[in-house]
């Protein structure tokens, strides 16, 4: 029987440990909010905000997205493969392996054991763990496509490919390094090139890890909580393509007014422009795929969470255009208006698709077919959704009035404004911004607490394989 069932096991640890995860990440960063508006929190060398910041982002991006990923994916390609995961045994390996790195990442980044490089700080020794657990998870999710029992590869399956296959290329490239010691290494590219480096790298994190990987989450988990078929294959084919192609060329736009050539510049400007076609027709397909089940969203709180997250990425991949325009950008840049657009992305896209996805899976690792309370999923998403817009329009209105402040002149040309004069005025932007943060982790702990009492008591459950449509079973 062991051959006929799918392999429920390693989604179920990535599952619960999204979650996990999801609220260590996410209390990280209230508290380095809080420590920008009150910085008597900055007391100790280890827990201040220079090297708290960088587990934030590591702990919500590779601990919680990650988690996230692996978690889906290795159950979509099952399902939508009709076989069980290839090589279980790496598959699991994939699991402590990216256990272990979180845990490195959470000792090491404040102790001060740093690359310096932005989404990529860990050290070379977690690096190389990092490549190992990575063509691990390539070997089992490829594996599992080639031993597929059905002919066609659903486009999920597409997005979480390129995803898996792009994250490797940027990680080998960007994490190219010469190793002083066992906690020092420097990067093997210098200045102006280094830079160029990292922000390919940086923006197709965003582009690979963030939006393709999430995607391929979108375009399973959608449909199947709709009831509905996705709105257009065609465009969903169309939309991947066109989204692969265009957005590696983007990453030159996170360094207008540098020391990069300006052609560059305007090469990530112009690709950046293109990106918006791809991305909402994303959005769109994801959308009308509930054309005829409008009426579920009054009462299904996890469809809620899907369509909302997809109205977020719209609204994210307009902005992120919009923002590398160079006279937008001489505005945005160095403004919490980035910090507001990220987390408009992070918050509102990549963590709400993820939270739906979670609460659409984990009953289902347990056998049943819903959570322990319907409730408060509602009551979080409501909860969750109040947190994104209190923190990413408190930025926004921030962002814009440090971009104006900066830029103000007197009649003889002097600043108008001090830098610590802009500070001071952004102090009740941060201050909502906190306010918004603690809401959305609030969100996580009810999440949490509703996992609990789904899962508790129940004894896990391994489906039996699906025969291919048309096949006899």
């Amino acid at each position: 029987m062991q051959s006929q069932t799918y392999n429920y096991k390693v989604v179920r640890q990535f599952a619960i440990m999204t979650v996990v995860w999801g609220i260590v990440g996410m209390l990280v960063g209230v508290i380095v909010a809080a420590q920008l508006v009150w910085p008597e929190l900055n007391f100790a060398e280890w827990l201040h905000f220079g090297r708290l910041r960088p587990l934030h982002t590591n702990a919500v991006i590779f601990a919680f997205g990650g988690c996230a990923l692996f978690s889906t994916s290795y159950y979509v390609v099952q399902r939508t493969c009709h076989t069980r995961l290839f090589a279980p045994g790496l598959a699991a390996f994939t699991f402590w392996g990216w256990q272990l790195v979180i845990l490195l990442a959470v000792i090491t980044l404040p102790l001060g054991f740093t690359s310096g490089k932005e989404y990529a700080e860990l050290e070379w020794p977690i690096d190389i763990l990092i490549t190992v657990v990575w063509v691990s998870y390539a070997v089992v999710f490829f594996g599992t496509i080639a031993t597929r029992k059905t002919t066609h590869i659903y486009v999920a399956n597409w997005f979480y490919g390129a995803f898996i296959l792009t994250v490797a290329l940027l990680h080998l490239v960007n994490s190219a390094e010469i190793p002083v010691s066992l906690t020092k290494s420097y990067s093997a590219y210098a200045g102006v090139q280094d830079a160029m480096i990292q922000w390919w790298y940086g923006h197709n994190a965003v582009g690979f890890f963030l939006t393709a990987g999430f995607l391929g989450m979108m375009y399973y988990f959608v449909p199947k909580q709709a009831g509905r078929p996705v709105y257009s294959y065609r465009l969903s084919v169309v939309h991947f393509w066109a989204l692969i192609f265009t957005y590696m060329w983007a990453g030159p736009h996170h360094l207008h007014y540098t020391a990069l050539p300006d052609w560059t510049q305007s090469v990530g400007m112009v690709f950046s422009l293109i990106l918006l076609a791809p991305s909402w027709g994303g959005m769109i397909n994801g959308i009308m795929t509930l054309s005829g089940a409008w009426h579920k969203l009054r009462t299904d709180p996890i469809l809620k969470f899907l369509v909302t997250s997809l109205s977020f990425y719209g609204m994210s991949t307009f902005e992120g255009p919009m923002m590398s325009i160079k006279t937008v950008n001489a505005l945005s840049h160095y403004t919490d208006w980035t910090v507001g657009h990220v987390h408009s992305g992070a918050l509102g896209w990549v963590a709400m698709v993820s939270i739906g996805a979670m609460y659409y899976l984990i009953p289902r690792m347990y056998g049943k077919t819903e959570m322990y309370s319907t409730k408060l999923i509602t009551t979080h998403f409501w909860i969750a959704t109040i947190g994104i817009v209190l923190y990413i329009a408190s930025l926004w209105i921030s962002g814009v009035m440090q971009g104006l402040m900066w830029r103000a002149t007197n009649p003889d040309g002097t600043l108008t404004y001090s830098f610590v004069e802009s500070v001071k005025a952004s102090y009740p932007f941060w201050t909502i911004r906190v306010v918004g943060g603690v809401l959305f982790l609030t969100g996580m702990l009810i999440m949490f607490y509703n996992m609990v009492k789904t899962i508790s008591g129940q004894k896990a459950y391994d489906a039996p394989v699906l025969a291919p449509a048309g096949a006899h079973a």
